[in-house]
This record gives C-alpha cells, sequence and structure tokens, in this order.
C-alpha cells in the first residue's frame, strides 16, 4: 500500500482550487490525478483539514475466542473436514467461511487428518 502524499502539497493544492482554478488544471500543474484534487477540496470543505484519514488497521481475529471448542473438537475427531468444522462453528453462531477456518488452523500451527 501507497502513502499518502504530503499535507504541503494538499494544501498548496487546496489553496489553488479556492483561488478560483479549475481540478484539471490544478492537477496537471501539480502532477497529481483529478480525482485527488476534487477529495482534499472537498474533504477541506467538509472538515477545514486535508490531512489524509487513517489508512490499514487490523480486524479481529473471529475465531480466535473460539479456539478451545476447535482445539477440542480436533483432539476428540481427528478427520474432521473443514467443513464440517465451519458447519459445526456456525451452529455455535460463528459465520467464517472456509478460508477463514483454514487460515486460523494455519496461524495457530493446528493440525490434522
Amino acid at each position: 500500500m501507497s502513502r499518502p502524499l504530503s499535507n504541503d502539497l494538499r494544501e498548496r493544492v487546496v489553496r489553488a482550487v479556492s483561488g478560483g482554478e479549475s481540478c484539471r488544471a490544478v492537477a496537471a500543474r501539480f502532477g497529481v490525478a483529478v480525482s485527488s484534487v476534487v477529495k482534499w477540496s472537498q474533504r477541506w470543505r467538509s472538515t477545514g483539514s486535508v490531512a489524509p484519514g487513517k489508512m490499514g488497521g487490523h480486524r479481529k481475529r473471529t475465531l480466535e475466542p473460539h479456539r478451545a471448542f476447535i482445539e477440542e473438537r480436533i483432539r476428540q475427531t481427528p478427520h474432521l473436514t473443514l467443513h464440517k468444522l465451519k458447519d459445526e462453528l456456525a451452529a455455535r453462531g460463528v459465520i467464517v467461511s472456509h478460508n477463514a477456518v483454514w487460515m486460523f488452523l494455519r496461524r495457530e500451527g493446528l493440525r490434522f487428518k
């Protein structure tokens, strides 16, 4: 993921648009996309700041609170399939994809079959 352009550039772009230049002319002059000029101008008008919003972040792991249940099911039934485990989790109210179960097992080092 790329990082945001500097606030200095953003401020100069917004100042130029506020001064009456078109978004296309400002974009060409500063070498940025027209869509960026429009978005920065909108952000300036709505918040009074051109600073970028938060980028990225981490999602909480959905299956982490259910690790004990998953370990117990694997211990009880070593031939349990990923789809069956997913269905058992769904019965407990945890709706996840087949891939989410696989990634959790792989990340946690839980092996079976």
